[in-house]
Parts: C-alpha cells; sequence; structure tokens
C-alpha cells in the first residue's frame, strides 16, 4: 500500500506542490485502493481509472503546479451533478446514460485548483432518501459493514472513510452531509445559500440543497470548500474568540426520540466547549411544528420536479423504483394540504431568532439514532419513510432556515459505532463553525477512518 493513501488532502497538495510526489503515482496509488475495497462498500459507480490517470499527469506538467491548493489530490464527486465526458445517473435507471457535456461549476473550480476526479459516487435513487441503496447497488458503513453508510451522499462517506479518497463532493437538502458524515466518523459541512453554486444536478430541492465537502480533518474541509466556493480567505481557520453556545440535547419536536448516548454526547461536548473557554448554556430549542412539516412537505414534492421528465415517460417511469414512485405521489398529495410556500424561510428565520440572539452557535445531536441496518428498500416506501424521520430528523430544518451547519465527529459508541454533534449557526458564519471544530478536533483528535479499513494501519 502505497504511503499516499491515508495521508490528507492538504498534505498531498502540499507534497505535490513541492514535487516531493506526482500526481500521477499519488492517483494511481488510490485507484488501487478503489480497487481492492471498494466491491465491500459499494461506495463507487463509476471510477475514471484512465481519465483520471491522464488528469495527473497533466497536472504534473502543469508550470503552475506549485500555486494550486490542490495539486494532486484525488476527489470524488457525487453521481447528482455534471462531469463532462459522465453519465449523471442520480442512483436511477430511469436516468439517460448519456456523458454530460460541462462540468457543474464547482467541479470545474476543484479542476482548474489541481484535483483529479476519480469518479462517480453512489446515491439513493433522486437523493431522496439518508441511506444509499439503488439499482446500482448500497454504499456501506465501513465502521460496520451490516449498516447504512447513510445518504444520499452514501457514497462519499464510504470512500473518505475508508480512505478510497481523502476528501469527497456532497449534497446536502435536507441533511445529506451531515447524516453520513456522522455515520461514518468524519467531518461534514453544509454551507448556507450563495457560498458554492447550487443546482445539485437538476434541481435544488426548492432552495433547499447545498453542496460541500466531507472530509476526515477540518482543515481539508476547510480547503475544499475554499477552492468550490472561490473563497480562499476561508483556508485559513483562526483560533475562534469565545463564543456563546446553546447546548440543546432533548428531542426539538413532539413525536421525535433521540438516543441516550447521543444526548450524553451532545451535553459532554458542551462541557468540552466550556472548557475550551466558550460560554455554554443548556437551552433546548424548540422547533414549530408547522417548520417541520414544511421541511417534509418539500422532501416529498420537490423532487417530484427533478423526476417529472421520467414520470412522464412510460419507458422511463417503469424504471424508477417503486418506493421513488410512492414518495412522489405521497408528495403531490401533501402539496395539496400544505403546499411549500416562499415565505417559509423567513418565518422558521423569526421563529428562532430569539434562539440565536443568545446564543453565537446551537449544538444538537447530528442523528437521533444510530446508522440503520444497510438493505434494499425499493418496494418499501413506508419503511424507508419511517426510518428516515425517526434516525435523521435534526438537520432538516436548518436547509429549510438556510442556516450553515456542520457534523463533527465526537468519539465512538459503545457498540463501536461514531457518535457526532452537528454545529448550527446563523447565515454567514461557516468561518465560526470551522474554527470552533478545529478547536475541539486540536482538544479530541478523532479516529479519521473506520478500524477495519484504515490504510494507516496497514503501513505499521
Amino acid at each position: 500500500m502505497s504511503d499516499w493513501v491515508g495521508r490528507t488532502a492538504t498534505e498531498i497538495a502540499a507534497a505535490v506542490r513541492a514535487g516531493d510526489a506526482t500526481a500521477h503515482e499519488v492517483t494511481r496509488a488510490h485507484l488501487d485502493r478503489i480497487s481492492a475495497i471498494d466491491g465491500e462498500l459499494g461506495a463507487f459507480v463509476r471510477v475514471r481509472a484512465d481519465a483520471a490517470l491522464d488528469e495527473a499527469a497533466a497536472i504534473d506538467a502543469r508550470a503552475d503546479r506549485a500555486e494550486l491548493p490542490l495539486a494532486g489530490v484525488p476527489i470524488a464527486i457525487k453521481d447528482n451533478v455534471p462531469v463532462a465526458g459522465e453519465p449523471m445517473r442520480r442512483g436511477s435507471a430511469a436516468t439517460p446514460d448519456v456523458p454530460q457535456e460541462n462540468d457543474h461549476p464547482l467541479v470545474g473550480r476543484l479542476r482548474a485548483a489541481g484535483a483529479v476526479i476519480v469518479g462517480s459516487t453512489n446515491l439513493p435513487e433522486l437523493g431522496l432518501y439518508p441511506f444509499t441503496d439503488n439499482v446500482y447497488g448500497m454504499a456501506r458503513n465501513p465502521w460496520d459493514t451490516g449498516r447504512t453508510a447513510g445518504g444520499s451522499s452514501g457514497g462519499a462517506a464510504a470512500a473518505v472513510a475508508s480512505g478510497m479518497v481523502p476528501i469527497a463532493h456532497g449534497n446536502d437538502g435536507g441533511g445529506s452531509i451531515r447524516i453520513p458524515s456522522a455515520n461514518c466518523g468524519l467531518f461534514g459541512i453544509k454551507p448556507g445559500p450563495g457560498l458554492i453554486p447550487r443546482e445539485p444536478g437538476e434541481n435544488d430541492w426548492g432552495g433547499l440543497s447545498e453542496n460541500g465537502p466531507l472530509a476526515t480533518t477540518v482543515a481539508d474541509a476547510a480547503l475544499m470548500l475554499a477552492v468550490m466556493a472561490g473563497e480562499p480567505g476561508l483556508i485559513d481557520i483562526a483560533e475562534p474568540e469565545p463564543v456563546r453556545i446553546g447546548v440543546a440535547a432533548n428531542p426539538p419536536t413532539i413525536g421525535m426520540t433521540i438516543a441516550k448516548d447521543f444526548q450524553r454526547t451532545v451535553r459532554a461536548t458542551g462541557a468540552e466547549l466550556a472548557a475550551l473557554g466558550h460560554t455554554v448554556e443548556t437551552d433546548d430549542l424548540r422547533v414549530p411544528i408547522w417548520a417541520a412539516n414544511a421541511f417534509l412537505v418539500r422532501w416529498l414534492f420537490f423532487p417530484g420536479d427533478d423526476a417529472e421528465p421520467y414520470l412522464a415517460d412510460p419507458a422511463t417511469s417503469s424504471l424508477l423504483q417503486p418506493r421513488t414512485r410512492r414518495h412522489l405521489r405521497a408528495g403531490r398529495l401533501a402539496a395539496k394540504v400544505r403546499p411549500p410556500k416562499d415565505s417559509d424561510r423567513e418565518r422558521l428565520r423569526q421563529a428562532v431568532a430569539p434562539y440565536f440572539a443568545r446564543h453565537d452557535v446551537l449544538v444538537t445531536p447530528t442523528t437521533a439514532h444510530p446508522a440503520p441496518r444497510a438493505r434494499h428498500g425499493e418496494n418499501a416506501w413506508l419503511r424507508s419513510f419511517g426510518t428516515s424521520v425517526r434516525y435523521a430528523p435534526m438537520t432538516g430544518t436548518w436547509n429549510l432556515a438556510g442556516y450553515p451547519a456542520v457534523s463533527v465527529p465526537a468519539g465512538v459508541s459503545e457498540r463501536g459505532l461514531p457518535l457526532a454533534v452537528q454545529f448550527v449557526a446563523t447565515p454567514g458564519r461557516e468561518r465560526l463553525l470551522l474554527e470552533l471544530a478545529a478547536q475541539l478536533e486540536r482538544r479530541r483528535p478523532w479516529a479519521r477512518f473506520a478500524p477495519a479499513y484504515d490504510p494507516q494501519a496497514s503501513l505499521v
């Protein structure tokens, strides 16, 4: 195993810039890693082996290589944004198997910064669920392959947590970066609107979705976020000034439950933040029932806009999973009862404004329960719906509000599964979230890889 596998993106880029490694050898090593273990984890739906090696060689030949922030870093792209020359299947057999003509803007920025696109990662059909299974396979959790990696950026999380790539692209319409990051022990950030070009494919779920990185370190996530955003200053993570932090370990809405060890983890994180000099207060946040319903309606309804071309054609409609068709029908019915309203975002911001007047940052569990078992559910819409709202109800509120949020690793449970907490702040405070997470990372470093798939352990 090459010693470049398991290194951070920051380390790889510095080595390639300095001439201590070539992009080609780094890429070759990661492609070998993918070939060796992806059959067990199902992270990738497409690997660009030859194209990636050609692109790596081109980076080695670039006159500006010493200036590239992501020089030679292998990166995976979720299969719902366009990569020129590759199909974009979005987890569905109903989508056209034709090469995309152009890169998504964020892919173009990654390439310009010297990144090597090694492949496309798996997701549930149309990105609908917080677990990843579809006609192309199932993304399994490297910490426990009997469990889901999460979703919808489940393939991305499995790839990073097993060292197949150092960083990966994801997008998040209701937790789809933060949930798989929590399941797989990674750091993930959903930025607020306007920072990164949106449109994760053909639609943005009515303004819910944002693109962002999944990484094993905060520094790597900040580096990738800065490149995708075209904001180089985000790379520089300073020590944060003391801030006011509200800790909310209890369920935010009626009918929700949170695992006891997840609640204890949030409280313990609050104590650590207090020890770092922040003002920390236990202060539960109650999310209005109407806001929870408004998010659910969007989750049910807006993917139908994405799927309309496929639903309208009998030939492609029959290729959608039964679960997906039932989800879209439920969305139409839900929208008749409570249609999405343009005013919902501002109304929710007003509802939570008193909380964020008292606190700069909110700390909650990222998920309410551990990652579910990995299983195919294409015919089981009710089970898929119920599992989603039970185990992953903590994130969608902040997509509706348009607030930036991160998932931060927080140790390992007695079951041997990662624990995680969510930090939330008001729009424009992505840097603060990165700084707090980095400060916590320095205080309690986390395992960067799942133990059974730690590429660094194999070098010892």
